[in-house]
C-alpha cells in the first residue's frame, strides 16, 4: 500500500471504533445539574448519553476524509461503519444467547446488563448518525466551494452545527417519542426537545474543542503523507483521490 492508503486504513479503523464503542456505551446516560434556568422560573440540567462523546470523533474524521479524499468516499465510509456497528449488534445478541458456564467469571445478569442496550436505543443511534453524516458530508462540501478552500474552521464548524442539530433531534425524538418515563407519564414533546437542545450544545461544544485537531490532520496529512486537499472548485465534482 502507498502512503494514501495506509493512512486511509488508519483513519478507517478509528472512525469505525469511535462508532462502535459509542452505540456499545450509549446505555448509560450522565448528568450536569440542575442549574437555574436561564428562560424563568425552574431548574434544567444538562442529560445525555456518553454514547455521545466519541460521535464528535467520528464527523471529525468524516471532514478530513471528505477533504482528501472526496465526498463520495466519506459517504462510503459512513455507510461502511453502519454495516459494522450493525454486525456488532448482531454479535453482542447472539453472545447474550449463548448458555453461560457455570465457572464464567461474568454471570449472565452482569453480562445482560451492560449489553442489553434496547433495540430502540441502537435504531435511534444509528439513524441520527446516518442523517446527520450525509448532511455533514453535504454540508462541508458545499462550505468549502463557497469559502472557495479556505478558513478550515468555517467548514468543520459550520458543517458540525448543521449535522449535529440534525442528529441530536433525530436520536432524541426517535429514542423518546412516546415513551414511558420513571414517573408514569409520557415524554412530552418539550422534554424531547428539550433534551436534544443541551445534547446539542454539549455536543457542539465538545466539536469546538476538538477543532484545533481537524488543523493537526491537515498536517500530518501533508507533511507525513504528502497529500493534499482536493481542489475548491472541484469540491462538488470530484468523487475520489485516484
Amino acid at each position: 500500500m502507498d502512503r494514501s492508503q495506509r493512512l486511509f486504513l488508519y483513519v478507517s479503523g478509528l472512525f469505525v471504533t469511535s462508532l462502535v464503542v459509542a452505540d456499545i456505551i450509549g446505555s448509560k446516560f450522565f448528568t450536569f445539574g440542575p442549574y437555574g434556568s436561564p428562560f424563568g422560573s425552574g431548574t434544567w440540567s444538562v442529560t445525555h448519553s456518553v454514547g455521545m462523546l466519541p460521535f464528535p470523533i467520528t464527523f471529525l474524521l468524516t471532514d478530513l476524509v471528505n477533504e482528501y479524499w472526496g465526498k463520495k468516499v466519506a459517504r462510503q465510509l459512513t455507510i461502511f461503519g453502519l454495516v459494522m456497528a450493525a454486525f456488532a449488534f448482531v454479535m453482542i445478541r447472539i453472545a447474550r444467547g449463548m448458555p453461560v458456564a457455570s465457572f464464567s467469571p461474568i454471570s449472565q445478569e452482569h453480562f445482560d446488563a451492560v449489553f442489553a442496550m434496547s433495540n430502540r436505543l441502537y435504531i435511534a443511534s444509528l439513524s441520527a448518525f446516518a442523517l446527520g453524516q450525509l448532511v455533514d458530508i453535504q454540508a462541508f462540501t458545499l462550505l468549502k466551494r463557497v469559502t472557495r478552500g479556505r478558513f478550515i474552521w468555517v467548514r468543520a464548524t459550520g458543517s458540525t452545527l448543521v449535522s449535529q442539530a440534525v442528529d441530536s433531534l433525530m436520536v432524541s425524538f426517535v429514542l423518546m417519542w412516546g415513551t414511558t418515563l420513571s414517573n408514569g407519564e409520557i415524554a412530552s414533546t418539550g422534554l424531547i426537545l428539550e433534551t436534544a437542545a443541551t445534547g446539542y450544545v454539549l455536543k457542539f461544544c465538545i466539536a469546538l474543542a476538538i477543532t484545533p485537531l481537524i488543523y493537526l490532520g491537515h498536517g500530518v496529512m501533508q507533511r507525513w503523507f504528502g497529500l493534499t486537499p482536493l481542489p475548491a472548485e472541484a469540491a462538488e465534482t470530484v468523487e475520489e483521490r485516484p
